[in-house]
């Protein structure tokens, strides 16, 4: 905290920790008079696929697109933003929100940013592996078959050059500002170049999106009802969701120092992704997307 002082003004009182990160730690400080949140980022990170200048760049960016808490600076293994007083939306609200939340990703991604680093789960399931290997673990008897699907939809969903996109679009990564209600999104790291149906995907099914729901988030993204195909993509793109996160699991399981139950959490994202493959419409899906 002392290196930011000089630029940010002295430090008032003990730094407060927020819980809730499962990959770094976050807390709460108060420097010149001011209120700033200062993430510290856990350990290996880079193993994860995380690219520290895409993430500046994207926090940047999201909060001059007024999407995310305004960025201030990085310093030495980490970043700081303002602190926003907020809550997280409930269940309730994500549903009731799906909408506004396409439209607040939508305007991230078509603005223009070009990020240095491409997003793609085939990609990260290979490198995940690969260090799971390193570090002398082994990979569950579902990894090899979760990589198989993630190759079978990214043939079906082409990337494309990309766009900016968030990729981790966790419930605890979308809050609501206390002050005027907003949506805002939190946690930039994972951004990258990507396919803005990952962000879809990724926000429908982590967040517990039920048909009605993702049928409002697809036509206000769109500014139309939404085609089969693109109904198709989405449900492939939750699938591609669950394979980062099961990879995700696995491979903090090898590198993390922090408490938490990766294992079990790798576990249930394989089990879901495993059902919605398995269904009768995984080959339809497939074929009209």
């Amino acid at each position: 905290m002392a290196g930011l002082e000089p630029s940010l003004g002295a430090l008032g009182g003990e730094p407060v920790p927020l819980t809730g990160g499962i990959t770094n730690r976050n807390f709460r400080a108060r420097l010149g008079g001011v209120e700033y949140v200062i993430r510290r980022h856990g350990k290996d990170t880079g193993l994860l696929g995380i690219d520290r200048e895409a993430e500046r760049m994207a926090s940047d960016v999201a909060a001059r697109l007024g999407v995310a808490p305004a960025f201030v600076t990085t310093v030495e293994g980490g970043l700081v933003t303002s602190f926003v007083a907020c809550a997280e939306l409930s269940e309730h609200e994500l549903l009731d929100r799906a909408g506004e939340l396409a439209v607040t990703l939508r305007r991230f991604h078509l603005s223009g940013l070009r990020l240095p680093t491409r997003f793609s789960v085939p990609d990260l399931l290979e490198d995940y592996g690969r260090v799971v290997g390193e570090r002398g673990g082994e990979l569950p008897v579902a990894y090899a078959q979760t990589a198989a699907v993630a190759a079978r939809i990214v043939a079906a969903v082409p990337l494309g050059v990309g766009l900016p996109c968030h990729n981790d679009l966790l419930p605890g990564n979308i809050i609501r500002a206390q002050d005027d209600g907003r949506i805002l999104i939190v946690d930039w790291e994972y951004a990258g170049m990507g396919h803005p149906y990952f962000d879809l995907g990724n926000l429908s099914v982590n967040n517990g999106f039920d048909e009605a729901a993702d049928e409002r988030m697809l036509t206000a993204y769109h500014e139309q009802r939404p085609t089969d195909g693109r109904r198709a993509a989405l449900k492939l793109m939750r699938i591609l969701s669950d394979a980062r996160e099961a990879g995700w699991g696995v491979v903090q399981g090898a590198v993390s120092e922090l408490d938490f139950d990766f294992a079990g959490y790798a576990a249930r994202h394989f089990e879901r992704l495993l059902a919605a493959v398995g269904g009768a419409d995984f080959e339809e899906w497939l074929a009209t997307a």
